[in-house]
């Protein structure tokens, strides 16, 4: 398990005081429609600060479940937790760039995506009809494609 000394180069939102609402781990999890397993991780990651025990319990402030519901939509999009991680350092927006060159570097690799099934779509589409044009004594192009491929 990772050791609990916080991060100082994470900004720990600041601890409600008696007044203010705070949740256990349980409840913070729930709120947030994460497990408890899922909290956890996130704080060994560094995603979220891992509060200080209060008579054994920790209390996690309310503003912890939009922070964790923030990294499930992150992920999403697509974002891995490295870069989840980076974004929130970077959220009170003071570095901006970094966070476009985040965001740059994902829609990069999200186009890169699109063109790959562009083009597995256009294949698809041309040996689906190549087959249904075909009888069944000639080799079915779909397998023959794909054992062109493999060759290549």
């Amino acid at each position: 398990m990772l050791d609990s000394v916080p991060d100082p180069r994470v900004k720990y939102p600041p601890m409600p005081a008696d007044n203010t609402p705070s949740l256990t781990i349980g409840r913070l999890a729930k709120a947030a429609g994460v497990g408890v397993e899922t909290v956890r991780y996130y704080e060994q990651r560094g995603i979220l600060p891992q509060p200080p025990r209060d008579e054994g319990v920790r209390r996690y402030p309310s503003d912890f479940v939009n922070r964790i519901r923030f990294v499930k939509r992150a992920q999403t999009l697509g974002f891995t937790l490295d870069e989840i991680s980076e974004l929130l350092k970077l959220e009170d927006g003071a570095q901006r760039h970094s966070i476009r060159a985040i965001a740059r570097q994902r829609l990069t690799e999200i186009e890169a995506k699109v063109a790959d099934l562009q083009r597995m779509r256009s294949t698809l589409k041309r040996v689906l009809a190549e087959c249904e044009q075909k009888g069944t004594s000639v080799r079915c192009p779909i397998i023959a494609t794909i054992a062109e491929d493999e060759r290549n």
